[in-house]
């Protein structure tokens, strides 16, 4: 059996920094009218200093128009290769703040909006977290691989794994 670990305040941010970050891309998961979870992969721009998550999105996406309709959202990280796993429920807002997104703007950004940060159809999406949870390993997959393989070998589990509620002050 893993260790149990909960983190709050600062501890809890820089693992969501850690992970989210480390992972980028997450299911971006929104309700639809239909009451239906709709998901897509979404690229990580930052997790700030107060543990918000932020993304780039086109302001007509269905995406944006679910949000509206439904602030509620959750994100969806992992990492099989190295057995880092995270989800985050939040809620969401879209704005066109030019200060974050000059902020945030990279080179890369532009395969999705042509027209750089002056693109009328870019916005971006805060995501301040309500609750999350996370789960991860303690000492790295190298050994965390060498642990599974002396389980097989003894029959006694060696769980190298750590998890736990991240809180972050709303």
């Amino acid at each position: 059996m893993g260790e149990t670990k909960h983190l709050a305040d600062s501890a809890a941010i820089e693992k969501l920094k850690e992970l989210a970050e480390g992972i980028d891309i997450c299911m971006f998961c929104t309700a639809s009218e239909e009451h239906l979870v709709e998901a897509r992969p979404m690229s990580t721009q930052k997790v700030d200093e107060k543990g918000n998550f932020w993304f780039f999105s086109t302001a007509a996406s269905g995406k944006n128009q679910e949000i509206k309709n439904d602030d509620q959202v959750q994100l969806i990280y992992a990492d099989r290769n190295n057995s880092h796993y995270l989800t985050v429920c939040g809620t969401a807002s879209i704005s066109k703040d030019r200060q974050k997104i000059d902020e945030l703007w990279s080179s890369h950004v532009k395969a999705w909006f042509p027209e750089g940060k002056d693109d009328p159809n870019l916005t971006v999406v805060k995501v301040k977290p309500t609750h999350a949870y996370y789960w991860d390993t303690k000492h790295g997959k190298m050994v965390a691989l060498l642990k599974i393989a002396a389980a097989m070998v003894t029959g006694h589990p060696m769980d190298d794994g750590v998890e736990g509620k991240l809180k972050v002050k709303v």
